[in-house]
C-alpha cells in the first residue's frame, strides 16, 4: 500500500524549510522517467562515511517540502552513517548565486544536494567546475543538453529526481469531490466548492493543479466549483499573510476546502480554515504531524505527500552501492511511493469508508496506468 501511515513517523523527525514544492520559485519536473544527455553510467561504490551538504535557497521552517528533503538526509546520516551539513542561504535571492558558489568551493562534502526549479542553472554551471564532486537535484532536472552556457560536461556527475505531483493533485481533486459529495464535513455539509492556492504561475505548481481538476472532474465535480489562485509577490512561497487573505477570500466564496500549494504561504490557510470554519489539505509532509496549533490540526482532512525525503534516502543507499544513476533524470510518482496522502486515524475520522475506498481504488488505477493524469508539462 502507498498512501502513508508509515510517514508520519518519518517526517516528525524532520526539521522545517521554506517552501513547498520549490524553494522562492517553484520547480520544473520531466514527465517520465528518462536518461538525459549523460551517460546514467553507474558510478563505483562510494566512500564508508560521504559527506552530504544539503544548500538551501531560503530557511528552515516551512513544515512541508525542504522539511521532507532534510527527514530524508537525517535518516541517511543515522541509519547509513553519512555525514550531514545544512546551509541556508535566506530568501534574498541576490544571495543565492554567491551562496552556491561558496558551498561549492568549500572542501567539506562529496556530494551537494539542493532542491527546486531556481537552482538548476547554478548547479549546471558548477557541476563541471567541480568533477571530483557528485551533485543531486531534487524536484527539477539540470539541462543535460548545456543550454545557458551549463552544463559543459553534460553534467556528467548530476543526479537529477523529479516527481509526479500531478498524480498527487489528482487524489487531492477526487477526494475533495468525495467528500463535499457526501456531505462528510462537518459544518460545511450545505458548500460545493473547493479551492486551491499556488505559490506562482509556473509549471510545477500548475501540475499540481492540473491533476486535481482532472481528479475533482473523475469524482464527478464540475470544473466551474474549483477555484484557483496564487500568491504571487516577491515571497509568493513565503508569504503566510498573503496566503490567509486569498483563502480566506475563497471560504467566503463557498470553498468547503482550500489546498495550498504555496510552502510557507500555506501556513496563513490552516489559520484562515480554522476562523473559517473550513478544511485543507496538507502538502509534501505529513502537516498534522508537523503542526503544533491543535485548532489548525483539525482542520486537516489528510496532507498530500511528495516524498522528497523518501526520494533522496533511497538516493543514498543508492550511493552506498554505487548504483546512483549520475547523468540522468529519474521521475516518480505512485507507483514508486514519492506521492501518495497521509492514511491516519485522524483521516478515518472524518472521511467515509466508502469514500476512503473510492479514493484507495481511484489511486490503483493511476498507479497501475489505467487512468492517465494529465500533466503541466
Amino acid at each position: 500500500m502507498f498512501v502513508s501511515k508509515k510517514f508520519a513517523a518519518l517526517v516528525v523527525a524532520g526539521a522545517f524549510a521554506l517552501t513547498a514544492c520549490g524553494g522562492s520559485g517553484g520547480s520544473g519536473g520531466s514527465g517520465d522517467t528518462a536518461a538525459s544527455a549523460g551517460s546514467g553510467a553507474q558510478q563505483s561504490p562510494a566512500a564508508a562515511n560521504p559527506r552530504i551538504k544539503l544548500v538551501i535557497n531560503g530557511g528552515l521552517g516551512d513544515k512541508s517540502f525542504f522539511d521532507s528533503a532534510y527527514e530524508g538526509l537525517q535518516r541517511a546520516q543515522q541509519e547509513l552513517g553519512y555525514e550531514l551539513k545544512v546551509v541556508e542561504l535566506g530568501s534574498d535571492r541576490t544571495k543565492w548565486e554567491p551562496g552556491f558558489e561558496d558551498a561549492a568551493a568549500a572542501d567539506d562534502y562529496d556530494i551537494l544536494a539542493a532542491g527546486t526549479f531556481d537552482v538548476v542553472d547554478y548547479i549546471g554551471k558548477l557541476a563541471p567546475e567541480y568533477p571530483g564532486k557528485k551533485f543531486w537535484v531534487f524536484d527539477a532536472p539540470v539541462d543535460y543538453g548545456g543550454a545557458n552556457g551549463a552544463c559543459s560536461n553534460k553534467c556528467a556527475n548530476v543526479y537529477s529526481v523529479t516527481f509526479k505531483q500531478n498524480e498527487g493533485g489528482f487524489l487531492a481533486g477526487f477526494l475533495a469531490q468525495k467528500a463535499v459529495d457526501a456531505k462528510a464535513l462537518p459544518g460545511a455539509e450545505s458548500l460545493t466548492k473547493v479551492g486551491v492556492i499556488g505559490g506562482v504561475k509556473i509549471p510545477v505548481i500548475d501540475d499540481f493543479i492540473v491533476g486535481f481538476k482532472a481528479g475533482y472532474s473523475q469524482a464527478g465535480g464540475k470544473d466551474s466549483d474549483v477555484l484557483v489562485q496564487y500568491v504571487g509577490g516577491d515571497k509568493p512561497f513565503g508569504d503566510p499573510a498573503k496566503g490567509k487573505e486569498v483563502s480566506t477570500a475563497m471560504y467566503g466564496q463557498g470553498a468547503a476546502i482550500v489546498w495550498p500549494v504555496a510552502g510557507l504561504s500555506g501556513l496563513g490557510v490552516f489559520e484562515s480554515a480554522v476562523a473559517s470554519k473550513r478544511y485543507t489539505f496538507g502538502i509534501d509532509s505529513d502537516q498534522y504531524q508537523t503542526l503544533t496549533d491543535p485548532a489548525q490540526r483539525g482542520t486537516l482532512i489528510t496532507s498530500i505527500l511528495k516524498n522528497v525525503g523518501n526520494a533522496l534516502f533511497k538516493a543514498a543507499q543508492q550511493e552506498k552501492s554505487g548504483s546512483v544513476k549520475y547523468g540522468a533524470i529519474e521521475s516518480v510518482g505512485l507507483a514508486e511511493d514519492a506521492v501518495g496522502y497521509v492514511d491516519d486515524a485522524h483521516f478515518k475520522q472524518l472521511v467515509p469508508e466508502q469514500v476512503r475506498q473510492e479514493l484507495q481504488e481511484a489511486a490503483e488505477k493511476v498507479k497501475s496506468g489505467a487512468v492517465k493524469v494529465p500533466s503541466a508539462f
